[in-house]
């Protein structure tokens, strides 16, 4: 009697179970390592004993003007040739050099990973622009810059580390 090869077992979607356990374990690693690998050096203006340092949350002048999420129209409205970095499912992320600075341009299929990735670039501190679905990584006087040109805000993630837990004074 010959012997049946067996089968992988399979999930909801076809896919084997350990090819859909790889990924997830790949982009849990990925946006664990990301904030690592493209934060920029914060703000050296301050300290933590100084107090805690203020967010900035202030939005373009021409109001209502925000950038896409993509990076190629985002670093064209910087006025960057981008050299795409990272293309993954969860997130683009291309490099920028020009004579304001350099910057990392990332943007997220949906919201919820910008989030995670925030979240998670909040561990080394640092400012960032932020918009629907991208964030910006570069240095405090280039990001003012940018911020004229694609909107979003200036989110301050030292002040977010630093700030005592526990319910916020209105």
């Amino acid at each position: 009697m010959p012997q049946q090869r067996q089968q992988p077992q399979r999930g909801r979607t076809g896919r084997p179970l350990v090819t859909r356990a790889v990924r997830g374990v790949a982009l849990a690693g990925g946006l664990a390592l990301l904030p690592l690998a493209t934060a920029c050096g914060g703000d050296t203006g301050g300290s933590a004993e100084n107090g805690p340092a203020e967010t900035s949350a202030m939005s373009a002048p021409s109001a209502g003007v925000v950038a896409p999420a993509k990076v190629e129209v985002i670093a064209d409205l910087t006025g960057c040739e981008v050299r795409i970095r990272t293309d993954a499912d969860e997130l683009r992320e291309g490099v920028c050099d020009t004579a304001d600075g350099d910057y990392l341009i990332t943007t997220f299929p949906a919201e919820k990973y910008k989030l995670t990735w925030l979240d998670s670039a909040s561990l080394y501190g640092g400012k960032y622009l932020v918009g629907p679905q991208w964030a910006i990584s570069a240095k405090p006087k280039t990001l003012e810059k940018l911020r004229t040109k694609v909107g979003g805000s200036i989110e301050d993630l030292d002040a977010a580390r630093t700030a005592a837990p526990g319910p916020k004074a209105s």
